[in-house]
């Protein structure tokens, strides 16, 4: 590591001579004194007269004169001279070389470091910040004098920037600068890079090698300074010297403090990485196993601090924790007092019972669980009876207090054991039928959902929602379950169902369900989604399983889908539920006819269908696959032909706006009425069209038949193959327009599937003539559908619109016919007015009348007959109401 040079002084200047009136200012005598001692300190002369190399006189001059120096500043440097005492120190670090008179100016000139820097102005921290900067910088330079003293001075000075003290008396003018100023300089300067690569030169000298570490750990708590350490390889560095030889203990308590805090404040993964090292891992181990066997308060700190490092790097695949046996020693101490089987690798260890103990317990619990994802471990998990370690803690909780953890702590060591056991036993399947594992935990969810009283503390991470109940212990064993059930290991699952798993678990799925009906909580819906899973693994392929799931199970299915649908948007977990209940129905009761029936009984097909007006976009998928698969039944096919949805929706108008906007979101062209744009490529998306065409192995799906999976097309297909492309009811006009499409959905699949595979062809290879004329034809036919299929879409909107008008023409006509029946009425009205304030209008009327009546006689068949006079006497109103009242007076 080269030294850094010394930077050039500024020219001479007047910095301290008379002011510009010639005269002195007046001040107290002791400022006074101070200022023309200030002012007779010139620096530059210091400078030069340590250049200068000769004489013993010479060399007492220059010892005196950096005396003075020192004394000069006593009080703090200015920020001004930071920069010539910064030359003088690189010059006293020469001349110590050579003569170590010059040791002792050399570490009290360091030492003006430590004390607070002085500002005139307030503009000074910011002028002076590069100056400063590289001062502070030039100190971890001098870590290159071959002086324990030197070097123990500088570490002094800069611990000293986090505990700063004012001095007695200040310098006149001046006043000290922030507390954080130096802190913020060294950051930027990067003394703590410089102090990380001066480690080397102290590897053989504990006290100095000592103060670098204190240093380091100040420099430590700031983010900044915690990454250039790391680009200096910090972590690896300080891992070597963790099992150093120190009696103190001083050297492992600052390179693990000062590891967490390169943890936490820098990047973990550059730290880790630098760890991952065969020798640091090596160093960590033997450090833990020294700590391990340690029977004092801050051994046991520093044995967890150590473990949660350890476990940081089993997160990592890479990092030799097997190859260096710190897994093993890990894994024994994990199982040592549940098993209590001799093992020499945790010779001399006694679990105390206290708080660091039971921390220590949780952490290797944890670590277990992480190596349980790292394939290389599984034998190491095997030999060392991890399995009925963490099946020790599957038992009910009889006494207030285990023996020797209190309550609380062994619940949450119970809990904390059995979500471990969820990632182990996937990986040891032998050891978990062999320990029985299936029978604890089915007697253990028997008690958890029994009455016995049972007062859960709920105060740890996995005892969440478990006060005063034991939910968790619940939870976290069907979990436990959930991750082996999910092996679809035969023996696992015929082991449950012959314990009569299914009608236990179909009862706690009760007891949760109306557990959740009293009080909504994120912990029974979780409980209530695993069973379902576990139960939708174990009857998914036996039909006996499904009838005896379908006795209670169907009932609780219904349930399910009757929920509130605001609560899908709650955030609780119930859209997890419900899609957990979804995939139980199509694996516990779609493949059971018996069960079938009793589902459609029982109303199942019309809340599917319910469900389905919903549209929410994670539902229609498998809502969709069960209806197709529930279509084969012929009553289901009834029950979704008589559904009414809200506005008397019919399913084929559900389906039907699924299909449009399922291809609005695929990006498929249609025009404004939805007829279909492209006809060569009729159905094809955006994504696909957008994808280059190249060969593909005969194993490998291409893009058209992915599409079938991924979508939900061809699920509406095949429901509309079962309720018929005719005579459906409720459908519009822009219905049929798109019914017509997919009634040719599977033409036009076959086209895109042809259309593919003559392009493969292309891409690779000229076809013979005989085949380059049947891909052509099979492209004209596929074409011609489409151009047939646009043509049905037009004749439907023609007919529409034909209809249209002619409903139009109708309602014109209705229209018409009452404005002159109005018409009529207005001139009724007119006419009864005028007879009735016109005499001679009324006179003409009556004679119009008698006119009339006289017409409509017949002389020949009413001449020998008796007339009747039509006047009523003495009548004296226009009214024919008036007149028939009159009339029944005169009778």
């Amino acid at each position: 590591m080269a030294e850094l040079a010394a930077t050039e002084p500024p020219g001479p200047r007047a910095a301290f001579g008379p002011s510009r009136n010639g005269g002195e200012r007046r001040t107290n005598a002791p400022d006074a004194a101070q200022e023309t001692q200030l002012r007779s300190m010139d620096l530059n002369h210091v400078i030069a007269l340590l250049k200068d190399s000769g004489s013993k006189d010479l060399e007492k001059e220059q010892l005196k004169t950096l005396k003075k120096v020192v004394k000069h500043f006593e009080n703090g440097l200015p920020l001004k001279d930071v920069i010539q005492i910064t030359a003088i120190l690189n010059l006293c670090a020469e001349k110590m070389r050579e003569q170590e008179a010059f040791t002792e100016p050399l570490c009290e000139l360091i030492k003006l470091f430590g004390l607070p820097f002085q500002k005139k102005k307030s503009s000074d921290e910011v002028n002076y910040s590069v100056e400063v900067s590289q001062s502070i910088a030039q100190l971890g330079y001098l870590m290159l004098v071959p002086s324990s003293q030197v070097k123990i001075q500088i570490c002094k000075s800069i611990v000293s920037f986090y505990n700063m003290e004012l001095p007695g008396k200040l310098l006149s003018g001046y006043q000290p600068t922030n507390p954080n100023y130096k802190i913020q300089m060294a950051e930027i300067g990067g003394l703590a890079e410089i102090l990380v690569l001066s480690l080397a030169l102290v590897e053989n000298q504990l006290t100095e090698k000592l103060w670098v570490l204190k240093a380091l750990q100040h420099l430590s708590t700031s983010g900044i300074s915690c990454g250039q350490m790391v680009r200096a390889q910090a972590a690896s560095r300080l891992c070597l010297c963790l099992n150093g030889a120190d009696p103190s203990g001083q050297l492992l308590f600052r390179s693990s403090d000062i590891l967490w805090n390169l943890l936490e404040k820098a990047s973990k993964e550059e730290v880790v990485d630098q760890l991952r090292s065969l020798e640091c891992v090596h160093a960590l181990k033997d450090v833990f196993v020294d700590l391990m066997c340690g029977f004092r308060h801050c051994d046991h700190q520093l044995r967890n601090d150590l473990l949660v490092i350890a476990t940081l790097l089993a997160e990592e695949p890479a990092v030799p924790m097997i190859e260096s046996g710190f897994a093993k020693i890990l894994i024994v101490l994990a199982t040592c007092t549940e098993v209590k089987l001799p093992n020499p690798l945790v010779k001399g260890f006694k679990l105390t019972y206290s708080y660091e103990d039971f921390e220590m317990k949780k952490l290797l619990f944890n670590v277990i669980g992480i190596l349980s994802k790292d394939p290389s471990a599984t034998q190491l998990l095997r030999e060392n009876h991890v399995m009925p370690a963490l099946l020790y803690y599957v038992k009910q909780n009889r006494k207030p207090g285990f023996p020797d953890w209190s309550a609380s702590q062994y619940e949450e060591l119970q809990l904390h054991a059995i979500a471990v056991l969820a990632s182990v036993a996937p990986v040891l399947v032998d050891k978990y039928l062999s320990c029985q594992a299936n029978t604890l935990l089915l007697m253990f969810l028997e008690w958890c959902a029994g009455q016995d009283p049972f007062f859960g503390r709920g105060n740890s991470f996995h005892g969440r929602g478990g006060c005063g109940n034991k939910l968790p212990q619940m939870h976290y064993s069907l979990r436990a379950l959930r991750s082996v059930v999910a092996l679809y290991h035969d023996a696992v699952n015929i082991d449950l169902c012959d314990q009569g798993a299914i009608s236990q678990l179909l009862d706690i799925l009760k007891y949760a369900a109306e557990k959740c009906k009293e009080k909504e909580d994120t912990v029974l819906l979780e409980i209530q989604a695993d069973i379902l899973f576990i139960l939708s693994v174990l009857c998914e392929s036996d039909v006996h399983r499904k009838e005896l799931f379908s006795c209670e199970g169907i009932g609780i299915l219904i349930s399910f889908f009757k929920m509130d649908p605001r609560k899908l948007c709650s955030g609780l977990g119930y859209n997890c539920l419900l899609l957990s209940a979804l995939d139980c129905l199509w694996s516990c009761v779609i493949g059971c006819y018996m069960a079938e029936d009793y589902f459609i009984d029982q109303r199942g097909v019309f809340l599917l269908l319910d469900l389905l007006a919903l549209k929410e976009k994670n539902l229609c998928n498998i809502i969709l696959g069960i209806l197709v698969e529930l279509s084969d039944n012929c009553e289901a096919a009834l029950h979704m032909n008589v559904w009414q949805g809200k506005r008397e929706q019919t399913a084929a108008n559900l389906l039907i706006q699924l299909w449009r906007q399922e291809e609005l979101d695929l990006g498929v062209k249609r025009d404004q009425y939805g007829k279909i744009v492209d006809t060569k490529r009729p159905i094809a998306t955006s994504f696909q069209k957008q994808q280059k065409v190249f060969p593909v192995p005969a194993s490998c799906p291409s893009f058209a038949i992915m599409e079938i999976s991924e979508s939900i097309r061809a699920k509406v297909y095949s429901l509309f193959c079962k309720l018929g492309f005719e005579n459906l009811p409720g459908l519009s006009a822009k219905d049929l327009v798109t019914l017509a499409i997919i009634q040719r959905y599977i033409d036009f699949k076959i086209g895109e599937v042809w259309s593919e595979i003559s392009s493969e062809i292309k891409e690779e290879f000229r076809p013979v003539t005989s085949d380059e004329k049947a891909l052509k034809l099979i492209s004209e036919v596929s074409e011609n559908t489409g151009r047939m299929v646009l043509a049905l879409q037009t004749a439907v909107l023609e007919r529409q619109h034909h209809e249209e008008i002619q409903e139009e023409k109708k309602t014109y006509k209705e229209i018409q016919a009452t404005r002159i029946q109005r018409d009529l009425t207005n001139k009724s009205w007119e006419n009864f007015l005028a007879r009735t304030s016109n005499y001679e209008a009324l006179k003409k009327a009556k004679m119009l009348q008698n006119k009339l009546i006289e017409a409509s006689k017949y002389d020949a068949e009413f001449q020998n007959r008796t007339e009747h006079s039509t006047d009523i006497p003495k009548l004296q109103v226009t009214n024919k109401k008036s007149q028939r009242k009159s009339r029944k007076i005169n009778l």
